[in-house]
């Protein structure tokens, strides 16, 4: 049986939510009406996956994070348009960072890839990373900032690069057919390198992260599937406030397919 709790604030739409997934025999979903009661159950060993839900971020974001003060935990939106009738295509893909106050320098963005790269090989895909820059390549000399942005971005490529020649989960052989992931600097064709089917998007900072997703899911309908928790072995997805029906549905089936890879 997955267990799954999720928070219950004044959005009831997560009711109505984890009614239509009532069907399935092998998962028990309970809601709880405050942040400490979700907390304890992010705690609980016995619990699959938690769901903040509807219910307030900020004490129970620093709570997960003062729990498991020992890792570096990072946020990434999932995004997945595979069950969207309305897309003709199969897109799927972190973006990150997405908090404005996140991937502040080069060593934050390498610490956010190694673990999206993580996550993307548990479902079983390979990571493709996709970094992204203030401007094309031939930009450079328009602007101090845009210079800045990519110098920088030619830099967190390259030091990518290196540091996953370093992971004993990432396949390194000499031909470049047989590695089991990809790095690119796409500047700041994000456009491109979604249609290349690059599985995590790498912004320039938290800003732009979040820009992006306020373009692509709020006002353009790509579905999300919430913003994962990276960094952590426990299953905590972070969801709006004012998610719709659907939305939370999208984020407990993402839950629900997590907890049911570790059986």
């Amino acid at each position: 049986m997955i267990r799954i709790v999720a928070g219950l604030g004044e959005n009831e739409n997560i009711i109505k939510a984890s009614n239509e997934l009532k069907d399935i025999d092998d998962l028990e979903i309970t809601l709880v009406k405050t942040e400490d009661e979700l907390i304890e159950a992010f705690k609980n060993p016995e619990i699959d996956a938690v769901i903040r839900g509807s219910l307030k971020a900020s004490k129970v974001i620093k709570a997960i994070k003062e729990f498991k003060s020992d890792k570096t935990i990072n946020r990434t939106t999932y995004i997945n348009t595979e069950d969207d009738e309305s897309f003709s295509k199969d897109y799927e893909f972190l973006l990150a960072p997405v908090g404005i106050d996140e991937g502040k320098n080069i060593e934050e963005k390498v610490t956010l890839a190694i673990q999206a790269a993580n996550f993307i090989q548990y479902l079983g895909k390979m990571p493709k990373i996709a970094v992204l820059a203030e401007g094309r390549k031939d930009d450079l000399g328009r602007s101090e900032r845009i210079d800045e942005s990519l110098i920088s971005s030619e830099e967190l490529t390259n030091r990518l690069i290196e540091t996953f020649k370093e992971l004993d989960n990432f396949d390194n052989d000499s031909d470049e057919i047989s590695k089991n992931y990809s790095i690119k600097n796409y500047y700041i064709l994000l456009e491109q390198a979604i249609e290349d089917g690059y599985n995590i998007i790498l912004a320039n900072d938290g800003i732009f992260g979040n820009i992006m997703f306020r373009t692509l899911v709020l006002l353009d309908k790509w579905p999300s599937y919430g913003a994962v928790t990276l960094g952590i072995e426990e299953i905590f997805i972070d969801t709006s406030r004012d998610q719709t029906v659907e939305g939370y549905v999208r984020s407990l089936k993402l839950a629900y397919r997590l907890a049911k890879l570790r059986e």
